[in-house]
Order: structure tokens, then sequence, then C-alpha cells
């Protein structure tokens, strides 16, 4: 089957702090038919971004589709507290990246 990666198909994906040690993850769309299909897949799950983001599943958390807003939300908990020593990205808007790998089985 072929496949169609979520940055054809989302308009946007960010990322936020979510408190302390939480970041906040969102896929959203502009168009419901688009939305529908990527949720009805079944390819984004807590263990499809656990999977992208190297870690375990576990700290994946608050998962869910959002259907008046056409948004996937999920928090992940991290090891390293925002703003802490060690921490690069403070306001935790830089962690959308690894959501990029993320591939949606599509057909036309």
């Amino acid at each position: 089957m072929k496949t169609k990666n979520i940055c054809e198909l989302a308009r946007t994906i960010r990322s936020k702090n979510a408190g302390y040690f939480a970041r906040t993850l969102e896929i959203i769309f502009d168009n419901r038919e688009i939305y529908e299909k990527v949720k009805q897949s079944g390819a984004i799950t807590p263990e499809a971004i656990a999977r992208a983001y190297q870690v375990p599943v576990e700290k994946i958390y608050n998962f869910h589709f959002f259907d008046p807003g056409m948004g996937i939300k999920a928090n992940f908990k991290s090891d390293v507290a925002s703003g802490g020593p060690g921490e690069t990205d403070v306001y935790g808007c830089q962690q959308y990246a690894p959501l990029f790998s993320l591939e949606i089985p599509w057909e036309e």
C-alpha cells in the first residue's frame, strides 16, 4: 500500500510545554476528509508516537483525536525539566520534528 507523509496531509504540526516535565504534541488538519482518513487509518497511535520519539509507550499519555478541531493531541513525559540543566528547548516548541517520520497508508 502507498503512503503519504504526515507533512503532506496536516496543516500544522507543533509542540509546546505542558508543565515542567511534559510536552504537548499537536497535529492539526484543515480538511475534514483528510482528517477522517488519517484517523481511520490507525497509523497515528501512542505506539507510533513512542516509536517516533524513541521512548517507552508509557511516556505517552492523554492521546486523543479532537474531532471539532480536526486535530490529534498527545502529551509525553520528559526526563528533563523545562528550563532545567541540560534543557535545550525551554518552551518545548522545537520538539515536533520526530512527528515528521509518520507515514499514513494512503490510496488516491
